[in-house]
């Protein structure tokens, strides 16, 4: 296989790697030991001679304690809040490479293509491409980016949706959005006593349209 996208994106994160590894601290043994593999092996992923697999990079990001998509985006190493490493880290991998896997085969076939199309796209031989599908082959980052580039899909869509990972994307969303509120009612929000009436609103906001209209019918007749 002879990509140059895909060896570009195979240096680039293996710099990404060494550079979180060490702002953070963290020794490469202790790296290698968490995924599971020796340390040469890991070594080879900061040299960009070999990749690790998304779901790799998810344990990494919960032991290294950074945003997953400092991975691929052009952005800060920063530390975020400690994150519970899976108990049995290999059947989590196995698991989250079987999703990856059938996610892959899920969007090809939404786009309408067949295997040997996405080959020619991408440059990935498509016995490759079969065997990344059948999942009897992880999937390194880089040819993940690629496939996601050609069906055009964004690579967060292969994310875990329910574990850690999932979750600090959604409190880092709350957040963001929490600070895009203009100041009175982030106070508003902020005071526990102005708890029942977010919990009003909450439940408010799960009725449909015509029960909503009879609340406000009854309370026009309270009020008049």
């Amino acid at each position: 296989m002879d990509n140059r996208l895909i060896l570009i994106r195979r240096k680039k994160l293996g710099a990404i790697l060494y550079d979180s590894r060490r702002s953070l601290c963290r020794s490469l043994e202790d790296c290698a030991r968490i995924l599971g593999i020796s340390p040469e092996e890991y070594s080879q992923f900061e040299r960009g001679e070999g990749s690790p697999t998304l779901p790799q990079l998810e344990l990494l990001s919960l032991y290294l304690n950074v945003p997953i998509d400092v991975f691929w985006d052009n952005r800060p190493v920063s530390a975020e809040r400690q994150e519970t490493l899976p108990e049995n880290v290999s059947t989590a991998l196995k698991l989250r490479n079987r999703i990856i896997a059938a996610s892959l085969r899920l969007f090809r076939q939404k786009k309408g293509i067949s295997t040997g199309e996405l080959a020619q796209k991408t440059g990935i031989e498509e016995d490759v491409l079969l065997a990344y599908e059948n999942g009897t082959r992880e999937i390194p980052l880089p040819e993940l980016e690629t496939f996601a580039e050609a069906l055009e899909v964004p690579l967060s869509q292969f994310l875990d949706e329910k574990g850690p990972i999932a979750k600090r994307r959604l409190q880092k969303q709350w957040a963001e959005q929490f600070e895009n509120l203009p100041e009175e009612m982030q106070q508003f929000i902020a005071q526990p006593v102005n708890r029942p009436y977010l919990e009003l609103a909450m439940r408010l906001s799960e009725l449909d349209a015509n029960r909503l209209r009879l609340i406000a019918e009854s309370l026009l007749e309270i009020t008049y």
